[in-house]
């Protein structure tokens, strides 16, 4: 993956991570970002400046690097990646659209409005191998053109955890009884401790996949906002060798707190170790995208276009963007971990301006004559004057 992109799709992670609601979230910014990159590519002013901005790259070859993203991520071993594309059939092409979206990843929208559903649902479960079964957006009359990543992963930890019943009786979660995991680890840098975060100090776990994906899991001091501990995560995330590894933490008292939510205590084992200890979860959400435009510069590209529309170089016939949508999902278990996204986006038809015609008006307001004529002999049946309209006034 090229550093560039690598730092784009991260700094939309982190705008996108600090405006997440209160309370369980999920959200994939990788997912959302090719397709920002196509439609900036294929967008008019102002909406390609707008997205470029959003983006963090160049317009002029953004599509061709998130289509490019897509295929580097779909040859990691634990991470499967699709992009998808569909244009109704009756939709006229610019000569310019194979420059914005390659030709092999174009699919059809038939009008049918059931059976385009079907087909884009379908795109959907197999692209995540059945963890999402729906595209998230409405198939509607005026749905020209679709375009949609899917991402998946699953993996499966190299040390997997024990599960248990636990009840809590301290803290926010206290009065619960909740499905606990729970392991130990002889490799103590696989927790850190992280200081000027935005958090503050921030614990930083880092659990590790069987393959090519880990999972890291961040906790600040207990009156750490959520938005801030998301961005000293992803701090954490883009400076792999900071920090204070465990294996200088563990020489810190016993009974001393030495990171947030991180003691030191006596061990039964031979060696050091790290218990780790944490709930099970499944986090299931449907961002809709356009009630936060701005942030991921769709302001412009979903107003009504006019008579031009924002996407010349799709199609001459004038597009706006009218649905963005995310159904994404996590699961943290005892063996592994996995998660899904499908981000979809779709451009809508716009009603066009009628052309202005000159036309001729007759006004039979005098007396007239008539004739009923047969039409393949032209012989006339009934002919006559109206001298006197005959019927009375309403």
């Amino acid at each position: 993956m090229e550093p560039e992109v690598g730092q784009a799709v991260h700094a939309l992670t982190s705008r996108w991570a600090r405006s997440l609601p209160a309370g369980n979230s999920v959200m994939s910014a990788l997912g959302l970002w090719p397709l920002l990159a196509i439609i900036a590519t294929a967008a008019d002013e102002p909406g390609r400046s707008e997205l470029a901005e959003a983006v963090g790259l160049p317009p002029d070859t953004s599509a061709a690097r998130g289509a490019g993203l897509i295929r580097g991520i779909d040859a990691s071993h634990d991470l499967h990646a699709a992009l998808g594309v569909w244009v109704d059939e009756s939709l006229k092409l610019s000569e310019s659209f194979g420059e914005v979206v390659p030709a092999e990843l174009v699919g059809a929208l038939t009008g049918d409005l059931a059976r385009d559903k079907a087909k884009l649902d379908a795109w959907a479960a197999e692209h995540t191998d059945g963890l999402i079964k729906e595209m998230p957006i409405e198939v509607t009359p005026d749905l020209a053109v679709v375009l949609a990543t899917a991402l998946c992963l699953r993996t499966t930890w190299v040390r997997p955890f024990n599960e248990q019943i636990k009840q809590v009786y301290d803290g926010p979660w206290a009065g619960g009884s909740w499905h606990w995991l729970n392991r130990t680890d002889a490799d103590l840098t696989t927790l850190k401790r992280y200081d000027g975060t935005a958090a503050g100090a921030l614990t930083v776990a880092t659990v590790t996949g069987d393959a090519d994906v880990d999972v890291l899991l961040a906790i600040g001091e207990p009156r750490a906002a959520q938005h801030d501990v998301l961005a000293g995560l992803l701090q954490a995330v883009a400076d792999p060798d900071g920090g204070r590894s465990g294996t200088d933490l563990i020489g810190g008292g016993v009974g001393d707190e030495v990171s947030p939510a991180v003691r030191v205590a006596m061990s039964t084992t031979p060696q050091p170790v790290v218990q780790l200890s944490l709930p099970s979860f499944s986090i299931s959400m449907e961002h809709d995208l356009l009630d936060q435009a701005e942030l991921f510069g769709l302001t412009a590209v979903m107003s009504d276009p006019g008579a031009h529309g924002h996407f010349s170089a799709i199609s001459p016939t004038p597009l706006r963007l009218g649905q963005a949508k995310q159904a994404v999902m996590a699961r943290f278990f005892a063996k592994g971990f996995e998660a899904a996204a499908v981000t979809a986006m779709g451009m809508m038809r716009t009603s066009m301006p009628m052309e202005q015609e000159r036309k001729l008006v007759l006004d039979l307001d005098r007396p007239f004559a008539f004739t009923a004529l047969h039409r393949t002999t032209r012989l006339p049946i009934v002919t006559g004057w109206l001298a006197t309209p005959t019927e009375p006034n309403a």
